[in-house]
């Protein structure tokens, strides 16, 4: 049975991936490194800003020392920071969706997202409040495909589930992802996923229990048949 959904931001939310492409694009070309478009969709969309540069990194042979990630991480942010003031796209039907899920279920946030970039999106969207855990890069020491910020979420969720409610398990728990990194985290988690296809294609998104082709007007119900 379905008692708890977890969201993923980037891809799913908002349309951010592209900006923090380029974010990422900028600083590695400041270092002679490219990393183009199509090798950013295949490797590194789903992961947060220290395991994407350290992932680059070691593939481009380079130093992989935490003072210099971290450097490139806050060069980013920055850089991501300007281009989500005047780009940030928020996904038509997302607004509508959270909040008929917050009407019958305690929703989760899950993002490899800075948590000053979950709290400008959730806020541009007029959904915070609906959200009873929210898990940024900044709480989680590794980043997707580890479970571990779905993990963080579930049991926030659960810590402040009403008196006399039974525990969530994570068998109880739907995400909603972009990507196959995503979804894999999700499996880790003994969780299932959903997919939507703004950043890869149904056939890309294999091990997603559900396909979600946009969220306007979406029948909640075929999240729960998941379940049945």
């Amino acid at each position: 049975m379905l008692k708890a959904i977890i969201f993923d931001m980037d891809g799913v939310i908002c349309d951010s991936e592209p900006l923090h492409m380029r974010a990422f694009q900028h600083v590695l070309s400041e270092l002679d490194i490219l990393l183009t478009d199509q090798e950013y969709y295949d490797h590194y969309l789903a992961f947060d800003d220290r395991g994407c540069f350290s992932a680059v990194l070691q593939k481009n042979d380079r130093p992989q020392d935490a003072a210099l990630i971290q450097s490139y991480v806050e060069r980013k942010g920055r850089y991501f920071d300007d281009l989500m003031k005047e780009h940030l796209v928020i996904y038509p039907g997302a607004e509508a969706f959270v909040k008929r899920l917050a009407e019958r279920f305690p929703l989760g946030l899950a993002s490899g997202a800075r948590r000053l970039e979950v709290e400008f999106v959730l806020k541009k969207a007029k959904i915070r409040g609906l959200f009873t855990a929210v898990v940024s890069a900044d709480d989680v020491a590794s980043g997707k495909p580890h479970p571990e910020s779905f993990q963080t979420a579930l049991r926030i969720l659960n810590e402040r589930r009403l008196i006399d409610t039974p525990e969530i398990r994570p068998s109880e728990c739907l995400v909603i992802e972009d990507s196959f990194h995503g979804l894999a985290a999700a499996q880790a988690a003994g969780m299932k996923g959903a997919a939507v296809t703004t950043s890869y294609s149904a056939e890309q998104l294999k091990g997603a229990s559900l396909i979600i082709d946009t969220m306007v007007g979406y029948d909640i119900q075929k999240l729960e048949k998941v379940f049945a």
